[in-house]
C-alpha cells in the first residue's frame, strides 16, 4: 500500500495533506534559548523531535538557537558557539523553548538569566507564541512573571523553588508536563521530548507524532491524570519487525479494508501465525489493533468535523454507525454522541492538564 503521507481532517471530514510542501502556511519557528550550564538533553531531545517531524512533513518547523550570550558552556562541558542574539520580535506561531540548567549552578541573579527574563516579558504576548519550559526552565518562567495564577510543573528537585519563586502558581508534582494556555511546563530532562511530541501531535496530527516517537525509539505518553498511551503508539513497545511491518501498514490508512488474509500477506506469513505473533509481541489481536486505530480516527472526526455518525463510520472504516457504536463501547466510556457534545463544549485554548 502506498503511503498517502501525513493527514489532517477538515471541517467537512475530508482528509487533507498536512503542509507537505510548506505552501500556503509559514514554516513554524522553534527558537531554543540557551543559558550557561544548560542541560544539553533539554535542548537536544526536543530539537531532535522537531527535526524528525520536519523530515516527516517538510516545511513544518525551522529550528533556531539563541541566547543572551553568543557562546555558552553546557553542563557536560561542551561549548556551543555562534548563538543568535535574542530577537527583538518573534514571528506569529513561534515556539520558544527555554531549557533548564544543571542543579546547583542556577544563579537567578546572573546577568544572563535576567536578560533572558526581560526578553521573555517583551515577547510573551506576541501573537500565537507558545512558551515551552523544560525542566528547571520553569524557574525562568516564574522569574519572568509568566506563571502568575497558572498551573505548572518542573523537575521534582525544583518543585519547592518554583513554589517560592511564584507563590500564586498551582505547582503540580508527578506530572510529565502541564499546559495552561500558551505556557507549557515540563518535568525533568527527558520530559521535554514528551512535550515536543505533544506539540507535534497538535500541529501535524497524532500519526506524525507517533512516527517521530518510533523514529526516536521513545514512548509517546500523555501525562499527569491522563496516563493512557496514544492509540497510535499502543501495542508497539516491542521490536518484532514482522508485527511492526503490519502495524505500519494499518496506521497509514486505518479505514482501508484489512481482512486477515491481507494482513498476513503483508507479514509474509499465515493468518494463524500472525495472530500468534501479535499476541506474543503486541498483546492484542490483529483485529483489535485495526479497531483501536479506527476508533481513534472516529474520535478525531467527531471532534473536528460536522459529519453525522453514518458518515464518520464510513470514513473511519466501519460498515455502519451500528458497527461503530458496538466497537466504540469496548474502549470508550461515553457513547459517540455524548463524547462529541462534551468535546464541542470545551473552549478552544482553555486550560488543560495533560
Amino acid at each position: 500500500m502506498r503511503d498517502a503521507g501525513p493527514q489532517s481532517i477538515a471541517r467537512d471530514g475530508t482528509a487533507v495533506r498536512s503542509r507537505a510542501d510548506g505552501r500556503g502556511q509559514r514554516v513554524r519557528q522553534v527558537l531554543f534559548t540557551l543559558l550557561p550550564q544548560t542541560v544539553l538533553l533539554d535542548v537536544a531531545g526536543p530539537a531532535e523531535a522537531f527535526r524528525i517531524a520536519n523530515q516527516q512533513v517538510p516545511g513544518s518547523y525551522a529550528l533556531r538557537f539563541a541566547g543572551p550570550t553568543r557562546t555558552v558552556l553546557t553542563g557536560i562541558g561542551l561549548q556551543i558557539g555562534a548563538l543568535r542574539p535574542l530577537p527583538r520580535r518573534v514571528e506569529k506561531g513561534t515556539i520558544i523553548v527555554v531549557s533548564g540548567v544543571v542543579r546547583g549552578t542556577f544563579d537567578t541573579s546572573a546577568p544572563e538569566v535576567r536578560s533572558l527574563c526581560r526578553w521573555l516579558e517583551t515577547v510573551a504576548n506576541s501573537e500565537g507564541v507558545t512558551l515551552m519550559f523544560v525542566c528547571a526552565g520553569s524557574i525562568v518562567a516564574a522569574l519572568s512573571g509568566l506563571l502568575k495564577n497558572r498551573e505548572c510543573t518542573t523537575h521534582h528537585a525544583c518543585i519547592e523553588q518554583l513554589r517560592r519563586t511564584e507563590p500564586t502558581a498551582l505547582v503540580h508534582t508527578n506530572r510529565i508536563f502541564v499546559e495552561d494556555g500558551p505556557v507549557l511546563t515540563s518535568a525533568g530532562i527527558t520530559a521535554g521530548i514528551d512535550l515536543a511530541l505533544y506539540l507535534i501531535g497538535q500541529h501535524l496530527g497524532h500519526q506524525v507524532a507517533a512516527a517521530v516517537a518510533r523514529e526516536m525509539v521513545v514512548y509517546m505518553r500523555r501525562a499527569g491524570n491522563d496516563p493512557a498511551l496514544s492509540p497510535w503508539l499502543m501495542h508497539r513497545n516491542h521490536i518484532h519487525p514482522v508485527v511492526h511491518r503490519v502495524q505500519d501498514a494499518v496506521s497509514r490508512n486505518p479505514a482501508a479494508p484489512w481482512p486477515a488474509k491481507r494482513l498476513a500477506e503483508i507479514a509474509r506469513t499465515s493468518p494463524r501465525n500472525l495472530a500468534r505473533l501479535f499476541a506474543q509481541h503486541a498483546q492484542c489481536s490483529p483485529l483489535d489493533y485495526v479497531q483501536r486505530l479506527r476508533v481513534s480516527l472516529a474520535r478525531e472526526l467527531l471532534m473536528q468535523s460536522d459529519l453525522d455518525l453514518e458518515q464518520i463510520a464510513e470514513r473511519s472504516g466501519f460498515g455502519s454507525a451500528r458497527h461503530l457504536r458496538r466497537v466504540w463501547r469496548r474502549w470508550e466510556a461515553l457513547p459517540p454522541g455524548r463524547f462529541r457534545a462534551n468535546n464541542a463544549s470545551a473552549p478552544a485554548g482553555g486550560r488543560v492538564t495533560r
